[in-house]
């Protein structure tokens, strides 16, 4: 199933990767949420606890993740973004570690992404950061020095 909710990307590629959690007691509902026309919020990849990745949006489309966000003086973020949903509870559902099998997809996809678009390791943040005292995450349970070390995010 793919998400109606996109449009055309209003600042030409896209050059930085923002990384949610789903917040939502199952994959299920939020797969049905970022697919429903009527919610106007999407993402352009949904990653299973599995590993499983779904591709919702396509790449070069503007999909709706960042809401009112901001980064590097750019609002926005939508457009210049590529937003990956990772499944997890979150914070008001029973907040929990990423499991291996959802990270090693996570570094896959994000090592793709970085193939096809000209997305450097500083621009590969979380929705705290884009959008600072409304969003948490993915929160401090999810392992930015991971990726890191890998050079898939230059932070923490």
């Amino acid at each position: 199933m793919q998400s109606p909710n996109h449009n055309e990307r209003r600042l030409g590629k896209p050059d930085m990767v923002v990384i949610h959690y789903t917040g939502m007691k199952t994959a299920e509902a939020a797969r049905a949420r970022l697919c429903d026309p009527a919610s106007e919020v999407s993402a352009h990849w949904l990653v299973h606890l599995d590993g499983r990745t779904e591709a919702l949006v396509p790449e070069d489309r503007r999909a709706w993740h960042a809401g009112v966000s901001e980064w590097e003086g750019e609002r926005d973020v939508n457009s210049r973004s590529i937003g990956i949903e990772l499944v997890n509870r979150g914070h008001e559902h029973g907040y929990h570690p990423f499991p291996e099998p959802q990270m090693a997809a996570l570094e896959r996809l994000l090592a793709e992404i970085m193939a096809r678009w000209p997305v450097s390791p500083r621009n590969v943040v979380g929705h705290e950061d884009v959008a600072p005292g409304r969003k948490i995450d993915p929160g401090g349970k999810f392992d930015w020095a991971r990726l890191a070390r890998l050079g898939l995010a230059a932070r923490r």
